[in-house]
């Protein structure tokens, strides 16, 4: 069984910054990927960034060149470094694992940029 603990949400002035973390614990073999997802009042969740094991990431275009995702291999831990945040950017966070083809979801946490 795999655990993740998020943390890193709060409130946020427009323009500001904001970084989340996820760490992955339990019995882990092997992780296929690591990523971050979002869900607005009233919208489907949808995908923020996600990063391979190799370090290939990919990036919604509404977050590009704003958000940068990283990952700490030794840790099981996944950053996402949020810059010049958006209002529209308010949201539930929630970080995605992919170990040993198997999907774990964090529980969230609530970004607000408001100023």
């Amino acid at each position: 069984q795999v655990h993740l603990v998020e943390s890193g949400g709060g409130l946020v002035q427009p323009g500001g910054s904001l970084r989340l973390s996820c760490a992955a614990t339990g019995s882990i073999s092997s992780i296929n990927y690591m990523g971050w997802h979002r869900q607005a009042p009233g919208k489907q969740r949808e995908l923020v960034t996600v990063i391979t094991s190799g370090g290939y990431t990919n990036y919604a275009d509404s977050v590009k060149g704003r958000f940068t995702i990283s990952r700490d291999n030794a840790k099981n831990t996944v950053y996402l470094q949020m810059n010049s945040l958006k209002p529209e950017d308010t949201a539930a966070y929630y970080c995605l694992v992919v170990a040993d083809m198997e999907h774990y979801w964090g529980r969230g946490t609530q970004v607000t940029v408001s100023s």
